[in-house]
């Protein structure tokens, strides 16, 4: 099949900085892939290429000429070249989300319960970094709109002041009213985050993402080994694309859940990989969203609710939909702890 692409660069703005332990976003830019083809007239498929600069394997100073390059091959090709392709998992992702829609011809891409509006998923509610008196109001407001997992973003601010946000929450919500996930992007240092996580295991957290910065296997391994805290991997999964590589990390470092980016983990194709090797060994995992726009959040929702299948039990980290001022409108809506499609 002939296919016809254009890129399209966009720069979207967020209501507040987002701040992570790596810094604060003010801004996010991301590429469309419009997607046509002559086989299927008055159709287009939309996809949305969003790397995190200082974080994705494949962003860098040549990144739209490195997209273009990928795309044209695709036009010449007419499939996409999976084993290279992963190599560049945003660029994945966005022409994988491309040619769904184009062949769906709708932004239901696949037939679910969530994609016929019958049912919606699980999702957490986001805290993100900022002032001790900041993050406690952003909690308040997740628990008053009726979510009942909440992340929280740590690492940034003084330890002290988070532990004792933390504390402060599990005075007034028990475990069994808040489930409470904590993100610390690689905030804690090899010497320091075993006593952090005794301290924060006091309070009875879900899990605690990814503690120290990724590529110190063996002092990851250590921390899954003695933390009274199950730890979870998401920057650790980044550029690792081969399956028989997967399985080989997971089986070292041996998380207790991995957390699932398209955008950073192998498009929809990595991901499927992910979920698979995590299988085989005993690993728990959940699909997030990284940023994007409703475009991208809109095609890994679609992609979470076929690969989880009907009833996701696990929230799913699908709450950004209206991080940005100047958001693509898209058939998404969130009730209460649940995100919807509005079909």
């Amino acid at each position: 099949m002939q296919y016809k692409i254009k890129v399209i660069p966009r720069v979207f703005h967020f209501k507040q900085p987002a701040g992570t332990s790596r810094g604060v976003y003010t801004e996010r830019k991301s590429w469309f892939i419009e997607l046509t083809s002559p086989d299927m007239p008055g159709r287009m498929g939309i996809g949305e290429c969003a790397p995190l600069p200082d974080l994705s394997c494949d962003y860098n100073a040549g990144y739209e000429d490195t997209l273009r390059k990928l795309c044209g091959e695709f036009e010449r090709d007419g499939k996409i070249d999976y084993p290279k392709a992963s190599e560049y998992p945003s660029v994945l992702f966005g022409l994988e989300t491309a040619l769904a829609h184009l062949n769906a011809g709708t932004t239901a891409f696949f037939d679910t319960p969530f994609s016929r509006g019958e049912e919606g998923i699980p999702i957490n509610g986001l805290v993100w970094m900022g002032s001790y008196e900041e993050m406690l109001k952003r909690m308040e407001e997740k628990v008053e709109k009726g979510f009942r997992c909440i992340k929280l973003k740590v690492g940034a601010i003084d330890f002290d002041l988070e532990l004792n946000l933390v504390k402060r929450i599990r005075d007034r919500f028990s475990s069994s009213e808040i489930e409470l996930r904590l993100d610390a992007n690689g905030g804690f240092t090899p010497d320091d985050a075993l006593y952090k996580l005794e301290l924060l295991s006091q309070y009875a957290i879900h899990s605690i993402e990814q503690p120290i910065k990724p590529k110190q296997w063996n002092v990851m391994a250590r921390l899954c080994r003695e933390s009274p805290l199950p730890i979870a991997l998401d920057e650790e999964l980044i550029g690792i694309n081969d399956f028989a590589m997967m399985k080989y990390m997971l089986n070292i470092i041996r998380p207790a859940y991995i957390i699932l980016k398209p955008s950073l983990h192998g498009g929809m194709y990595g991901t499927g990989k992910w979920i698979e090797a995590a299988t085989e060994k005993n690993v728990h995992t959940w699909i997030t969203s990284a940023l994007e726009s409703n475009v991208g959040l809109n095609a890994i929702a679609q992609f979470a609710a076929k690969t989880y299948g009907p009833a996701i039990t696990m929230p799913q980290g699908l709450g950004t939909g209206q991080l940005f001022l100047d958001n693509i409108e898209m058939p998404l809506e969130i009730r209460g702890d649940e995100l919807y499609y509005n079909a």
